[in-house]
């Protein structure tokens, strides 16, 4: 009977500490995760309960005296027993601060949504950026401590996800950390073998919108060029203008803003109709030129230094075939651009390492991992994604006629309905 008595008692006890922690606010269990070190609460939106976290990361996992940073994390919440959507950003998130902001799979599934600023990307820096420690495997790190914190919180099924630089990021976090999430939605994410990889220029040459629109764009390129003595002084006036500076004479950021306007046509899906053709004035062409691929791209002020410093270390780029235009241009190649274009000078002699390229095909290959990629067939970035050599353990949709802008909902229904399908089996089962 007293035996009886006691187990009733804890039993009670139990139910009750229970009920306390559940009693608790989310603010208040966000706040005392170990590593936040500030709570913002923000105007909820699309959300129950929205938030700003401020997490403290290590500069280096190996070397505590190289001190720490506060790493942002947005937390929007729908409910605590609900799934959780965790959004591997490759930049910065201010995005993820406006009240309309929701992911497109919490959207589509009604579920919590956290994003996660990259290391070394304003305000989630250290005050002094050491680029040896801005790398893959400390960003990968910098995820699993944040999920490991906030899976006391929400225990649920994760799913984790990112587009292009973040689609990339989601995959290599998968890598490092298998188990950390049951599944990943991974948007037009690339995976590069070399600093300039070789795959794009051939896959802009010959992708599959047709020998007319691919030419129809070479034709503006060629255009843009033969005008240099009448554009280029304008192009000048308009850099001076805005406050652009760069490392390269101005001559240069021509040519490159020429050799870039492919990559940038189809990345990004513009219309070939509304390219302007011969007849066009200079004022025409700079305007387009301006839209699709403006020099504000190569100038000094770029605030996207720390991936330029990446792309170059280990997660690669793309180069520029400079063959079909040489006749036009001031340059003679525009191999090693990224060196003299955009890394800055503290990252002048950062060398381009294959280890993680490695790591990532293997992952891909040997492993079941439940992940979703999704492409856009024009899109520059889809010369390196995912392959069939990785189909067998994971699900490859390319939207037809697709760009980078390629997410679920811009598919056909049929095929949407058979991605969601996959989630939903993964999420519910």
């Amino acid at each position: 009977m007293k035996r009886f008595c006691l187990i009733l008692v804890l039993a009670v006890v139990s139910i009750f500490c229970a009920s306390s922690v559940r009693a608790q606010s989310l603010c208040e269990q966000l706040s005392a995760l170990p590593s936040v070190k500030k709570v913002e609460v923000l105007d909820r939106g699309a959300f129950k309960e929205k938030y700003l976290l401020w997490f403290e990361q290590p500069v280096s996992y190996k070397d505590s005296t190289k001190g720490v940073f506060l790493q942002r994390v947005f937390v929007g919440n729908i409910c605590r027993d609900s799934s959780t959507v965790f959004v591997t950003e490759g930049y910065n998130s201010d995005y993820a601060a406006r009240d309309k902001y929701r992911d497109e799979l919490s959207k589509l599934f009604n579920l919590n949504n956290v994003v996660v600023e990259h290391r070394y990307f304003a305000p989630s820096a250290p005050d002094t950026l050491d680029w040896k420690h801005l790398t893959a495997a400390n960003e990968a790190r910098d995820l699993h401590r944040i999920i490991t914190e906030l899976k006391t919180i929400y225990p649920a099924k994760w799913v984790s996800t990112g587009i292009s630089k973040g689609g990339q990021n989601c995959v290599i976090f998968r890598a490092f950390y298998p188990d950390d999430v049951d599944f990943t939605v991974s948007y037009v994410g690339p995976f590069c073998r070399g600093v300039e990889d070789g795959r794009h220029e051939p896959f802009i040459a010959s992708n599959g919108a047709g020998e007319s629109d691919r030419a129809a764009v070479r034709a503006f390129q060629e255009e843009f060029l033969r005008r240099r003595a009448t554009i280029q002084p304008m192009l000048e006036k308009m850099c001076n203008d805005n406050g652009y500076t760069f490392r390269v004479p101005i001559s240069e950021v021509y040519d490159m803003c020429a050799l870039e306007f492919s990559f940038a046509f189809w990345q990004w899906g513009y219309p070939v109709s509304e390219i302007p053709g011969k007849k066009a004035s200079d004022k025409e062409m700079l305007a387009y030129l301006e839209k699709v691929s403006g020099p504000d791209y190569f100038r000094i002020e770029n605030p996207h230094a720390s991936f330029y410093v990446m792309a170059a270390k280990e997660l690669g780029y793309y180069g520029y075939d400079v063959e079909p235009f040489k006749d036009l241009l001031t340059i003679s190649s525009a191999k090693d651009y990224l060196h003299r274009i955009f890394l800055p000078e503290s990252a002048s002699d950062v060398k381009f390492d294959r280890w993680l390229s490695r790591k990532m095909d293997r992952f891909l290959r040997r492993n079941k991992c439940n992940i979703i990629f999704i492409y856009g067939e024009y899109d520059p970035w889809s010369a390196v994604r995912a392959g069939d050599r990785h189909r067998e353990n994971n699900h490859i949709f390319i939207q037809p006629g697709g760009s980078h802008r390629a997410r679920i909902g811009t598919f056909d229904s049929a095929t949407q309905k058979e991605i969601k399908g996959i989630i939903s089996e993964w999420l519910y089962n």
